[in-house]
């Protein structure tokens, strides 16, 4: 049978993976590839986390490849064009397959790759398995892309047609032994090529990780498992809630491709709820919703991942960085029990509950009035699920400056939300030393009882690194020097 080269980028999954089903159906062998090629991806290349969690990833994919009798080839080098150019000269590959993405970086690659490979007589064919609907497809009566969520989810939901999801083959031809003694540059193990590109990191920071997560597409589908028979039919209820397991924490699954947003949307639509919980489904699903309108935004405007959405924030006052407030912001030392929290939460696990997101980031951008692209930065590199287009999307909105935004004016009052979403400090005590012995009425503004403070947790900041009320009026005045309000 003639080889077919099938890319895996963020599809990390063998159940409905076109790619791979398109090769197979085409009649050839799949020569599974991974090329780590991240100068590539900048200015965002992967961060360490996620670097952390794609080692992990690409470890299990090899592993269920052997369950079927293939296996995965890793290279790394200058550029994925000359990568897959000496694969197809080796192997001699008539075809290559991959599953698209939508960063603006990576369609600037891939468009080169396919005119280039359709030049030398290589078919070159692209997939959709990311996203429930292709970006191109949604557009306002006048044709131009939405900027606003609603109507845009009003009419891609309408347009939503699940095709049947493809399962993984029960097995797969074998890589030709020929091929396999071509040189070791060819014969190395995968194992020892992704400890190569992504060694485990010396310091082992990462060890407390993986007690929460479990990377590669059992996990995923573990996970998704857990939150069909626990938080799914109560949602609506419980996912604002960070001390409670009231969301699907299938995000970074989602963003790695080790599970398909079809494939979630079939199983919740598939599984019987009462006519509450099928409200809570509707409700998780239109989140898989925004999921879409951040990508289907960045592939419309790419320039926003650097760029305020909104032109008005262009002449907005930010404030010039103190490193010491930057750095107190991003270890937790804030002094504000819930922006620590949140971001202790992060540094320990590699994820944050989305509440909590919109709390520290209203904190950098508003309270202490930091451009949102520091906030974004420091996500990117701690976040498991660091993903461009919702990364993106949700510091833009908690910031005021993207489409569909919060106003500026709208500034989260991180002691108010702790008493909301919090009211027992569950949250707050699992993530902050000595809090655990703090009475109710000290948790969520602890400068007011120095001495339970300093009895429980001497530790803990003092004081706020910024009066809550004076940062919220000095972002209000701000921003009306750019409204026109003065």
């Amino acid at each position: 049978m003639a080889i077919a080269l099938v890319w895996f980028r963020r599809d990390l999954r063998l159940d409905d993976n076109p790619a791979l089903q398109a090769a197979l159906d085409a009649g050839d062998t799949p020569l599974p590839v991974y090329l780590h090629v991240p100068a590539e991806d900048a200015p965002w290349s992967a961060g360490a986390a996620s670097c952390a969690w794609l080692r992990r990833s690409l470890l299990a994919l090899d592993a269920d490849l052997r369950a079927i009798g293939s296996r995965l080839v890793l290279r790394e080098g200058p550029s994925s064009l000359k990568l897959l150019s000496e694969l197809i000269q080796l192997t001699g590959a008539h075809s290559l397959h991959w599953n698209r993405l939508y960063e603006p970086a990576a369609i600037a690659r891939d468009t080169a790759i396919n005119k280039s490979l359709r030049r030398q007589g290589i078919e070159a064919r692209s997939h959709d398995a990311a996203l429930l609907i292709e970006p191109w497809t949604v557009a306002t009566a006048q044709g131009t892309p939405y900027r606003v969520f609603t109507p845009f989810w009003r009419n891609a939901r309408s347009q939503l047609t699940l095709q049947p999801v493809s399962e993984t083959p029960a097995r797969l031809p074998p890589i030709d032994a020929q091929l396999e003694t071509a040189g070791s540059e060819w014969s190395m193990p995968a194992v020892a090529r992704i400890n190569q590109a992504l060694p485990a990191p010396e310091s082992a920071w990462d060890r407390n990780f993986w007690s929460q997560w479990s990377p590669g597409e059992r996990g995923a589908h573990e996970m998704l498992d857990a939150f069909i028979e626990g938080a799914a039919g109560h949602y609506s209820a419980q996912r604002n809630f960070p001390g409670r397991i009231g969301s699907s924490r299938l995000s970074p699954h989602l963003h790695f491709g080790e599970i398909s947003s079809r494939q979630i949307v079939q199983r919740l639509q598939s599984a019987t709820w009462t006519p509450t919980q099928e409200k809570s489904i509707d409700a998780y699903i239109r989140e898989l919703g925004w999921r879409e309108f951040a990508n289907y935004l960045l592939f419309h405007f790419p320039t926003s991942a650097q760029s305020d959405f909104n032109p008005r924030f262009r002449d907005f006052h930010w404030a010039d960085p103190d490193p010491h407030l930057l750095q107190a912001w991003q270890h937790g030392r804030t002094g504000v029990p819930l922006v620590d929290a949140g971001m202790r939460e992060l540094w320990q696990t590699g994820w944050m509950h989305n509440r909590v997101r919109m709390v520290v980031a209203s904190f950098l951008t508003k309270h202490l009035r930091v451009h949102w692209l520091h906030g974004a930065r420091w996500f990117w590199g701690t976040l498991v699920d660091a993903d461009l287009a919702n990364n993106t999307l949700g510091w833009q909105w908690t910031a005021g400056t993207g489409a569909d935004a919060a106003p500026y004016f709208r500034v989260f009052n991180p002691v108010l939300q702790a008493r909301r979403f919090d009211p027992k400090g569950v949250y707050v005590r699992r993530w902050l030393p000595g809090f655990s012995e703090l009475p109710d009425s000290a948790l969520f503004e602890p400068w007011r009882f120095p001495d339970l403070l300093q009895q429980h947790a001497p530790d803990y900041p003092r004081l706020p690194i910024v009066d809550l009320a004076t940062g919220r009026a000095q972002a209000l005045a701000a921003y009306a020097k750019v409204s026109g309000n003065q």
